[in-house]
Protein backbone atom coordinates (compact mmCIF):
# COMPACT_ATOMS: atom_id res chain seq x y z
CA UNK A 1 0.00 0.00 0.00
CA UNK A 2 2.88 2.35 0.61
CA UNK A 3 3.54 4.97 -2.00
CA UNK A 4 0.34 4.55 -4.05
CA UNK A 5 -1.53 7.58 -2.71
CA UNK A 6 -5.17 7.79 -3.79
CA UNK A 7 -6.37 4.38 -4.87
CA UNK A 8 -8.29 3.83 -8.06
CA UNK A 9 -9.93 0.58 -6.97
CA UNK A 10 -13.70 0.35 -6.55
CA UNK A 11 -15.90 -1.89 -4.40
CA UNK A 12 -14.77 -2.22 -0.80
CA UNK A 13 -11.14 -1.20 -1.30
CA UNK A 14 -9.54 1.95 0.14
CA UNK A 15 -9.70 5.21 -1.77
CA UNK A 16 -6.63 6.59 0.00
CA UNK A 17 -3.52 4.68 1.00
CA UNK A 18 -1.01 5.39 3.72
CA UNK A 19 1.25 7.71 1.66
CA UNK A 20 0.03 10.94 0.07
CA UNK A 21 1.58 13.37 -2.37
CA UNK A 22 1.19 17.10 -1.76
CA UNK A 23 -1.66 17.47 -4.32
CA UNK A 24 -3.46 14.47 -2.78
CA UNK A 25 -3.20 15.92 0.72
CA UNK A 26 -4.45 19.27 -0.60
CA UNK A 27 -7.49 17.55 -2.17
CA UNK A 28 -8.44 15.88 1.09
CA UNK A 29 -8.03 18.81 3.48
CA UNK A 30 -9.21 21.58 1.15
CA UNK A 31 -6.06 23.71 1.30
CA UNK A 32 -4.01 25.02 -1.66
CA UNK A 33 -0.77 23.03 -2.19
CA UNK A 34 1.33 26.18 -1.83
CA UNK A 35 -0.14 26.84 1.64
CA UNK A 36 0.57 23.27 2.72
CA UNK A 37 4.12 23.65 1.42
CA UNK A 38 4.51 26.69 3.67
CA UNK A 39 3.25 24.64 6.64
CA UNK A 40 5.74 21.94 5.75
CA UNK A 41 8.56 24.48 5.73
CA UNK A 42 7.52 25.45 9.25
CA UNK A 43 7.69 21.74 10.22
CA UNK A 44 4.00 21.61 11.03
CA UNK A 45 3.40 18.70 8.66
CA UNK A 46 5.51 16.12 6.86
CA UNK A 47 8.68 14.44 8.04
CA UNK A 48 12.40 14.84 7.45
CA UNK A 49 13.81 12.98 4.46
CA UNK A 50 10.47 12.25 2.76
CA UNK A 51 8.36 14.19 0.31
CA UNK A 52 5.31 12.05 1.04
CA UNK A 53 2.68 12.73 3.66
CA UNK A 54 0.87 10.25 5.87
CA UNK A 55 -2.67 10.01 7.29
CA UNK A 56 -1.34 11.58 10.48
CA UNK A 57 -0.63 14.74 8.47
CA UNK A 58 -4.32 14.98 7.65
CA UNK A 59 -5.00 15.22 11.39
CA UNK A 60 -2.18 17.74 11.86
CA UNK A 61 -3.67 19.90 9.12
CA UNK A 62 -7.12 19.76 10.69
CA UNK A 63 -5.72 20.98 14.01
CA UNK A 64 -3.82 23.83 12.31
CA UNK A 65 -7.01 24.79 10.45
CA UNK A 66 -8.94 24.89 13.74
CA UNK A 67 -6.30 27.09 15.40
CA UNK A 68 -6.28 29.49 12.46
CA UNK A 69 -10.09 29.73 12.52
CA UNK A 70 -9.90 30.62 16.21
CA UNK A 71 -7.63 33.58 15.48
CA UNK A 72 -4.20 32.07 16.26
CA UNK A 73 -1.49 33.22 13.87
CA UNK A 74 0.58 30.72 11.91
CA UNK A 75 3.74 32.07 13.50
CA UNK A 76 2.35 31.43 16.99
CA UNK A 77 1.32 27.90 16.03
CA UNK A 78 4.80 27.18 14.66
CA UNK A 79 6.43 28.60 17.80
CA UNK A 80 4.32 26.53 20.19
CA UNK A 81 4.88 23.45 18.05
CA UNK A 82 8.64 24.01 18.12
CA UNK A 83 8.67 24.45 21.89
CA UNK A 84 6.11 21.85 22.91
CA UNK A 85 5.83 19.39 19.99
CA UNK A 86 2.13 20.33 19.97
CA UNK A 87 1.04 18.60 16.76
CA UNK A 88 2.95 15.37 17.31
CA UNK A 89 1.60 15.13 20.85
CA UNK A 90 -1.96 15.74 19.62
CA UNK A 91 -1.74 12.97 17.00
CA UNK A 92 -0.16 10.54 19.47
CA UNK A 93 -2.83 11.10 22.12
CA UNK A 94 -5.85 11.41 19.83
CA UNK A 95 -4.94 8.57 17.49
CA UNK A 96 -2.99 5.96 19.47
CA UNK A 97 -3.55 3.46 16.67
CA UNK A 98 -2.27 3.96 13.13
CA UNK A 99 -4.87 5.95 11.20
CA UNK A 100 -4.47 3.67 8.16
CA UNK A 101 -6.11 3.90 4.76
CA UNK A 102 -9.30 5.85 4.13
CA UNK A 103 -12.53 4.68 2.51
CA UNK A 104 -15.28 6.60 0.76
CA UNK A 105 -18.82 6.07 2.04
CA UNK A 106 -19.51 3.94 -1.04
CA UNK A 107 -16.49 1.72 -0.37
CA UNK A 108 -17.27 1.52 3.36
CA UNK A 109 -20.90 0.60 2.70
CA UNK A 110 -19.81 -2.16 0.32
CA UNK A 111 -17.28 -3.52 2.79
CA UNK A 112 -19.76 -3.48 5.68
CA UNK A 113 -22.72 -4.74 3.67
CA UNK A 114 -24.79 -1.68 4.61
CA UNK A 115 -27.13 0.38 2.50
CA UNK A 116 -25.40 3.65 1.58
CA UNK A 117 -28.18 5.89 2.91
CA UNK A 118 -28.30 3.92 6.17
CA UNK A 119 -24.55 4.36 6.56
CA UNK A 120 -24.85 8.07 5.85
CA UNK A 121 -27.52 8.48 8.54
CA UNK A 122 -25.34 6.74 11.12
CA UNK A 123 -22.34 8.85 10.14
CA UNK A 124 -24.39 12.03 10.60
CA UNK A 125 -25.81 10.86 13.95
CA UNK A 126 -22.38 9.87 15.32
CA UNK A 127 -20.34 12.71 13.72
CA UNK A 128 -18.28 10.16 11.80
CA UNK A 129 -18.83 12.38 8.77
CA UNK A 130 -17.19 15.42 10.41
CA UNK A 131 -14.12 14.95 8.19
CA UNK A 132 -16.03 14.75 4.93
CA UNK A 133 -16.88 11.62 3.02
CA UNK A 134 -13.97 9.49 4.26
CA UNK A 135 -13.91 6.79 6.92
CA UNK A 136 -10.94 4.99 8.47
CA UNK A 137 -10.39 1.49 9.83
CA UNK A 138 -11.39 2.46 13.37
CA UNK A 139 -14.64 3.92 12.01
CA UNK A 140 -15.40 0.71 10.14
CA UNK A 141 -14.80 -1.39 13.25
CA UNK A 142 -17.36 0.68 15.16
CA UNK A 143 -19.84 0.53 12.31
CA UNK A 144 -19.51 -3.25 12.22
CA UNK A 145 -21.29 -3.28 15.60
CA UNK A 146 -24.11 -1.22 14.07
CA UNK A 147 -24.41 -3.69 11.17
CA UNK A 148 -24.55 -6.62 13.60
CA UNK A 149 -27.28 -4.93 15.68
CA UNK A 150 -29.34 -4.29 12.53
CA UNK A 151 -28.92 -7.91 11.50
CA UNK A 152 -30.29 -9.23 14.79
CA UNK A 153 -33.38 -7.04 14.61
CA UNK A 154 -32.66 -3.66 16.21
CA UNK A 155 -34.51 -0.99 14.22
CA UNK A 156 -32.49 1.77 12.64
CA UNK A 157 -34.41 4.43 14.60
CA UNK A 158 -33.28 2.97 17.94
CA UNK A 159 -29.66 2.61 16.84
CA UNK A 160 -29.50 6.19 15.57
CA UNK A 161 -30.75 7.37 18.98
CA UNK A 162 -28.12 5.21 20.68
CA UNK A 163 -25.37 6.63 18.48
CA UNK A 164 -26.37 10.17 19.45
CA UNK A 165 -26.39 9.26 23.14
CA UNK A 166 -22.90 7.77 22.83
CA UNK A 167 -21.61 10.89 21.07
CA UNK A 168 -23.12 13.30 23.60
CA UNK A 169 -22.34 11.35 26.77
CA UNK A 170 -18.84 10.13 25.91
CA UNK A 171 -17.99 13.43 24.26
CA UNK A 172 -18.76 15.09 27.56
CA UNK A 173 -16.57 12.52 29.34
CA UNK A 174 -13.67 13.19 26.98
CA UNK A 175 -14.08 16.96 27.27
CA UNK A 176 -13.99 16.70 31.07
CA UNK A 177 -10.84 14.56 30.92
CA UNK A 178 -9.04 17.05 28.70
CA UNK A 179 -10.20 20.24 30.43
CA UNK A 180 -9.69 19.03 33.98
CA UNK A 181 -6.23 17.79 33.06
CA UNK A 182 -5.40 21.21 31.65
CA UNK A 183 -6.89 23.16 34.59
CA UNK A 184 -5.56 21.00 37.42
CA UNK A 185 -2.33 19.55 36.02
CA UNK A 186 -1.02 21.77 33.24
CA UNK A 187 -1.93 25.08 34.92
CA UNK A 188 -0.51 24.02 38.28
CA UNK A 189 2.74 22.94 36.65
CA UNK A 190 2.99 26.36 35.04
CA UNK A 191 2.44 28.02 38.41
CA UNK A 192 5.36 25.95 39.70
CA UNK A 193 7.55 27.57 37.04
CA UNK A 194 7.62 24.88 34.36
CA UNK A 195 7.57 25.88 30.69
CA UNK A 196 8.61 24.67 27.24
CA UNK A 197 10.01 21.16 26.98
CA UNK A 198 10.15 20.75 30.75
CA UNK A 199 6.40 21.34 30.95
CA UNK A 200 5.74 19.00 28.00
CA UNK A 201 7.86 16.24 29.53
CA UNK A 202 6.18 16.59 32.93
CA UNK A 203 2.71 16.49 31.35
CA UNK A 204 3.68 13.48 29.24
CA UNK A 205 4.97 11.63 32.31
CA UNK A 206 1.73 12.38 34.13
CA UNK A 207 -0.37 11.33 31.16
CA UNK A 208 1.60 8.14 30.60
CA UNK A 209 0.69 7.03 34.11
CA UNK A 210 -3.01 7.94 33.88
CA UNK A 211 -4.00 7.18 30.28
CA UNK A 212 -3.84 3.37 30.57
CA UNK A 213 -6.54 3.53 33.25
CA UNK A 214 -9.02 5.86 31.49
CA UNK A 215 -10.70 3.40 29.15
CA UNK A 216 -10.92 0.64 31.81
CA UNK A 217 -12.50 3.19 34.17
CA UNK A 218 -15.04 4.27 31.53
CA UNK A 219 -15.85 0.61 30.92
CA UNK A 220 -16.22 0.04 34.68
CA UNK A 221 -18.74 2.86 35.08
CA UNK A 222 -20.58 1.71 31.98
CA UNK A 223 -20.92 -1.74 33.51
CA UNK A 224 -22.21 -0.23 36.75
CA UNK A 225 -24.77 1.77 34.81
CA UNK A 226 -25.62 -1.27 32.69
CA UNK A 227 -26.36 -3.34 35.82
CA UNK A 228 -28.69 -0.64 37.10
CA UNK A 229 -30.39 -0.28 33.71
CA UNK A 230 -30.95 -4.03 33.57
CA UNK A 231 -32.60 -3.96 37.00
CA UNK A 232 -35.00 -1.28 35.76
CA UNK A 233 -35.62 -3.29 32.60
CA UNK A 234 -36.37 -6.40 34.69
CA UNK A 235 -38.92 -4.32 36.60
CA UNK A 236 -40.65 -3.38 33.34
CA UNK A 237 -40.79 -7.05 32.29
CA UNK A 238 -42.37 -8.07 35.60
CA UNK A 239 -44.86 -5.18 35.43
CA UNK A 240 -45.96 -6.32 31.99
CA UNK A 241 -46.47 -9.91 33.17
CA UNK A 242 -48.41 -8.67 36.21
CA UNK A 243 -50.62 -6.43 34.12
CA UNK A 244 -49.27 -3.30 35.82
CA UNK A 245 -47.91 -1.78 32.62
CA UNK A 246 -50.19 -1.16 29.70
CA UNK A 247 -49.17 -1.86 26.15
CA UNK A 248 -47.67 1.15 24.42
CA UNK A 249 -48.64 2.49 21.02
CA UNK A 250 -45.45 4.51 20.53
CA UNK A 251 -41.93 3.12 21.10
CA UNK A 252 -40.34 4.71 24.16
CA UNK A 253 -43.60 5.61 25.89
CA UNK A 254 -43.71 4.95 29.63
CA UNK A 255 -45.12 6.32 32.86
CA UNK A 256 -42.75 8.14 35.19
CA UNK A 257 -42.57 10.73 37.94
CA UNK A 258 -40.51 13.79 37.00
CA UNK A 259 -38.92 16.28 39.41
CA UNK A 260 -37.51 19.68 38.53
CA UNK A 261 -35.49 21.33 41.30
CA UNK A 262 -33.33 24.45 41.34
CA UNK A 263 -31.97 27.17 43.61
CA UNK A 264 -34.19 30.22 44.03
CA UNK A 265 -32.35 33.43 43.18
CA UNK A 266 -29.20 31.70 41.90
CA UNK A 267 -28.70 34.38 39.24
CA UNK A 268 -28.68 37.09 41.91
CA UNK A 269 -26.27 35.07 44.02
CA UNK A 270 -23.82 34.65 41.14
CA UNK A 271 -24.06 38.35 40.32
CA UNK A 272 -23.43 39.41 43.91
CA UNK A 273 -20.88 36.81 44.99
CA UNK A 274 -19.08 36.05 41.73
CA UNK A 275 -18.75 32.92 39.64
CA UNK A 276 -16.26 31.20 41.96
CA UNK A 277 -18.54 31.41 44.99
CA UNK A 278 -21.53 30.40 42.86
CA UNK A 279 -19.62 27.36 41.63
CA UNK A 280 -18.88 26.31 45.22
CA UNK A 281 -22.55 26.59 46.14
CA UNK A 282 -23.51 24.64 43.03
CA UNK A 283 -20.99 21.91 43.80
CA UNK A 284 -22.50 21.38 47.24
CA UNK A 285 -26.04 21.50 45.84
CA UNK A 286 -25.13 18.93 43.20
CA UNK A 287 -23.82 16.56 45.86
CA UNK A 288 -26.97 16.95 47.96
CA UNK A 289 -29.20 16.27 44.94
CA UNK A 290 -27.23 13.23 43.78
CA UNK A 291 -27.08 11.71 47.26
CA UNK A 292 -30.85 12.08 47.70
CA UNK A 293 -31.61 10.73 44.22
CA UNK A 294 -29.46 7.67 44.88
CA UNK A 295 -31.21 6.95 48.19
CA UNK A 296 -34.65 7.18 46.58
CA UNK A 297 -33.67 5.10 43.53
CA UNK A 298 -34.10 7.90 41.05
CA UNK A 299 -31.98 9.05 38.17
CA UNK A 300 -30.44 12.43 37.26
CA UNK A 301 -31.54 13.02 33.67
CA UNK A 302 -29.62 16.26 33.24
CA UNK A 303 -28.29 19.36 34.94
CA UNK A 304 -28.26 22.82 33.40
CA UNK A 305 -26.69 25.38 35.71
CA UNK A 306 -28.44 25.14 39.07
CA UNK A 307 -31.44 23.21 37.72
CA UNK A 308 -31.82 19.42 37.82
CA UNK A 309 -34.29 17.19 36.04
CA UNK A 310 -34.82 13.92 37.92
CA UNK A 311 -36.89 10.86 37.04
CA UNK A 312 -38.41 8.21 39.33
CA UNK A 313 -40.36 5.03 38.86
CA UNK A 314 -43.25 6.31 41.01
CA UNK A 315 -44.44 9.59 42.61
CA UNK A 316 -43.97 8.62 46.26
CA UNK A 317 -40.17 8.34 45.86
CA UNK A 318 -40.10 11.52 43.79
CA UNK A 319 -41.84 13.55 46.50
CA UNK A 320 -39.73 12.02 49.26
CA UNK A 321 -36.55 12.85 47.34
CA UNK A 322 -37.64 16.45 46.72
CA UNK A 323 -38.42 16.86 50.40
CA UNK A 324 -35.04 15.44 51.41
CA UNK A 325 -33.27 17.88 49.07
CA UNK A 326 -35.25 20.73 50.63
CA UNK A 327 -34.45 19.60 54.16
CA UNK A 328 -30.76 19.03 53.49
CA UNK A 329 -30.24 22.41 51.84
CA UNK A 330 -32.19 24.14 54.61
CA UNK A 331 -29.65 22.77 57.11
CA UNK A 332 -26.70 24.13 55.17
CA UNK A 333 -25.11 27.27 56.65
CA UNK A 334 -25.38 30.28 54.34
CA UNK A 335 -27.14 28.56 51.49
CA UNK A 336 -29.84 29.58 48.97
CA UNK A 337 -33.37 28.27 49.17
CA UNK A 338 -34.59 25.45 46.96
CA UNK A 339 -37.82 25.26 44.98
CA UNK A 340 -39.19 22.27 43.10
CA UNK A 341 -42.08 20.68 41.28
CA UNK A 342 -43.25 17.09 40.77
CA UNK A 343 -45.64 15.60 38.23
CA UNK A 344 -46.30 12.05 37.03
CA UNK A 345 -47.72 10.82 33.76
CA UNK A 346 -46.87 9.46 30.34
CA UNK A 347 -43.53 10.54 28.88
CA UNK A 348 -41.51 9.64 25.79
CA UNK A 349 -37.95 8.34 26.15
CA UNK A 350 -35.75 9.72 23.40
CA UNK A 351 -31.94 9.80 23.18
CA UNK A 352 -31.42 9.42 26.93
CA UNK A 353 -33.94 12.17 27.73
CA UNK A 354 -37.63 12.40 28.57
CA UNK A 355 -40.07 14.64 26.75
CA UNK A 356 -43.78 15.29 26.35
CA UNK A 357 -46.58 17.21 28.01
CA UNK A 358 -45.87 15.74 31.45
CA UNK A 359 -42.34 17.14 31.35
CA UNK A 360 -43.66 20.55 30.27
CA UNK A 361 -46.12 20.55 33.18
CA UNK A 362 -43.48 19.87 35.83
CA UNK A 363 -41.10 22.44 34.32
CA UNK A 364 -43.78 25.13 34.58
CA UNK A 365 -44.76 23.93 38.04
CA UNK A 366 -41.20 24.34 39.32
CA UNK A 367 -41.04 27.82 37.78
CA UNK A 368 -44.24 28.67 39.68
CA UNK A 369 -42.80 27.59 43.03
CA UNK A 370 -41.46 30.08 45.55
CA UNK A 371 -38.57 29.69 47.98
CA UNK A 372 -38.78 26.41 49.94
CA UNK A 373 -41.91 25.47 48.01
CA UNK A 374 -42.58 22.01 46.59
CA UNK A 375 -45.54 22.05 44.22
CA UNK A 376 -47.19 18.90 42.88
CA UNK A 377 -50.16 18.05 40.68
CA UNK A 378 -53.32 16.19 41.60
CA UNK A 379 -51.94 13.03 39.97
CA UNK A 380 -48.98 13.09 42.37
CA UNK A 381 -51.22 13.88 45.35
CA UNK A 382 -53.34 10.85 44.52
CA UNK A 383 -50.44 8.39 44.25
CA UNK A 384 -48.01 9.75 46.87
CA UNK A 385 -50.25 9.83 49.90
CA UNK A 386 -49.20 8.24 53.16
CA UNK A 387 -45.76 9.82 53.49
CA UNK A 388 -45.13 10.44 57.20
CA UNK A 389 -45.32 14.00 58.52
CA UNK A 390 -46.36 15.31 55.10
CA UNK A 391 -49.41 17.38 54.19
CA UNK A 392 -50.72 18.22 50.71
CA UNK A 393 -52.17 21.72 50.88
CA UNK A 394 -54.57 22.54 48.01
CA UNK A 395 -53.72 25.76 46.17
CA UNK A 396 -56.54 25.54 43.64
CA UNK A 397 -56.40 25.65 39.87
CA UNK A 398 -53.42 27.43 38.33
CA UNK A 399 -52.84 28.51 34.75
CA UNK A 400 -49.22 27.66 34.04
CA UNK A 401 -47.36 29.50 31.32
CA UNK A 402 -47.51 27.78 27.94
CA UNK A 403 -50.24 25.28 28.94
CA UNK A 404 -53.76 25.57 27.56
CA UNK A 405 -55.58 23.97 30.49
CA UNK A 406 -55.44 24.94 34.15
CA UNK A 407 -53.67 22.55 36.51
CA UNK A 408 -54.78 21.66 40.03
CA UNK A 409 -51.82 22.39 42.29
CA UNK A 410 -50.91 21.26 45.80
CA UNK A 411 -48.09 22.41 48.05
CA UNK A 412 -46.28 19.63 49.91
CA UNK A 413 -45.58 20.74 53.47
CA UNK A 414 -43.48 18.77 55.94
CA UNK A 415 -42.68 19.41 59.59
CA UNK A 416 -39.19 20.60 58.65
CA UNK A 417 -40.41 23.54 56.59
CA UNK A 418 -41.14 25.80 59.58
CA UNK A 419 -37.47 25.74 60.54
CA UNK A 420 -36.35 26.62 57.02
CA UNK A 421 -38.75 29.54 56.55
CA UNK A 422 -37.65 31.12 59.84
CA UNK A 423 -34.15 31.82 58.55
CA UNK A 424 -33.03 35.30 57.57
CA UNK A 425 -32.39 36.20 53.93
CA UNK A 426 -29.58 38.38 52.62
CA UNK A 427 -31.51 40.81 50.38
CA UNK A 428 -28.62 41.11 47.91
CA UNK A 429 -27.54 37.55 47.11
CA UNK A 430 -30.50 35.63 48.51
CA UNK A 431 -28.31 33.54 50.83
CA UNK A 432 -30.20 32.28 53.87
CA UNK A 433 -28.66 32.76 57.31
CA UNK A 434 -29.37 31.77 60.86
CA UNK A 435 -29.22 34.51 63.48
CA UNK A 436 -25.57 33.82 64.31
CA UNK A 437 -24.31 33.63 60.72
CA UNK A 438 -24.77 37.25 59.70
CA UNK A 439 -21.50 38.98 58.79
CA UNK A 440 -23.13 42.42 58.84
CA UNK A 441 -26.40 44.04 59.91
CA UNK A 442 -28.14 47.23 58.93
CA UNK A 443 -31.22 48.90 60.38
CA UNK A 444 -33.25 50.82 57.80
CA UNK A 445 -36.62 52.42 58.45
CA UNK A 446 -37.03 50.39 61.61
CA UNK A 447 -36.34 47.05 59.92
CA UNK A 448 -33.11 45.12 60.34
CA UNK A 449 -31.34 43.62 57.34
CA UNK A 450 -28.69 40.92 57.60
CA UNK A 451 -25.89 40.20 55.13
CA UNK A 452 -23.64 37.23 54.54
CA UNK A 453 -20.64 39.46 53.74
CA UNK A 454 -19.41 43.06 53.76
CA UNK A 455 -19.58 42.96 49.97
CA UNK A 456 -23.33 42.38 50.03
CA UNK A 457 -23.74 45.14 52.64
CA UNK A 458 -21.87 47.59 50.38
CA UNK A 459 -24.02 46.64 47.41
CA UNK A 460 -27.17 47.22 49.43
CA UNK A 461 -26.01 50.59 50.75
CA UNK A 462 -25.15 51.75 47.24
CA UNK A 463 -28.65 50.96 45.91
CA UNK A 464 -31.08 50.10 48.76
CA UNK A 465 -34.15 50.64 46.58
CA UNK A 466 -33.01 47.79 44.34
CA UNK A 467 -32.93 45.24 47.17
CA UNK A 468 -35.42 46.52 49.73
CA UNK A 469 -38.23 44.27 48.54
CA UNK A 470 -36.08 41.18 49.02
CA UNK A 471 -35.21 41.79 52.64
CA UNK A 472 -36.64 39.87 55.58
CA UNK A 473 -37.24 36.29 56.53
CA UNK A 474 -37.43 33.38 54.17
CA UNK A 475 -41.10 33.03 53.31
CA UNK A 476 -43.19 31.80 50.41
CA UNK A 477 -43.55 34.40 47.70
CA UNK A 478 -44.39 34.07 44.05
CA UNK A 479 -41.42 33.80 41.72
CA UNK A 480 -40.49 37.12 40.20
CA UNK A 481 -39.15 35.77 36.93
CA UNK A 482 -35.83 34.68 35.57
CA UNK A 483 -33.84 36.02 38.53
CA UNK A 484 -35.46 33.36 40.71
CA UNK A 485 -33.78 30.51 38.86
CA UNK A 486 -33.77 28.74 35.55
CA UNK A 487 -37.41 27.74 35.64
CA UNK A 488 -36.86 24.60 33.58
CA UNK A 489 -34.40 22.66 31.50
Amino acid sequence: MKGRGWGSSRGDGPVMDDDLTLPELARQVGEPPERLWEWRSLRLIGSEGSEAFGPEDVQRVRLVQLLLRRGITLATIAGVNEDEALLARYVTLAFPEAVGPAYSLDAAAARLGLDLETLRRFCQASTLSEHGELLYEADLRALTAIKTALDVGFPEEALVQLARVYVDALGRVAEAEARLSHFYVHDRMKVQGMSGRQLVDAERASGDRVLPFIEPMVLYFHRKGWARALREDALMHVQERAGLREGVKVPGELRAAIVFVDLAGFTSLADAMGDHMAAQVLERFSQIVRDAVSRWEGHVVKQIGDAFMLVFHEPRSAVACALEIEQQTAREPQFPAVRSGVHCGQVLYREGDYLGTSVNVVARLAAEAARHQLLVTAAVRKEAGGLPDVEFVPLGMRRLRGLADEVEVFEVVSGAKAQATSRLVDPVCGMELSAGEAAARLSLEGEERVFCSQQCLQRFVSAPERYAAKAGRSRPARSDGPDEGTGGL
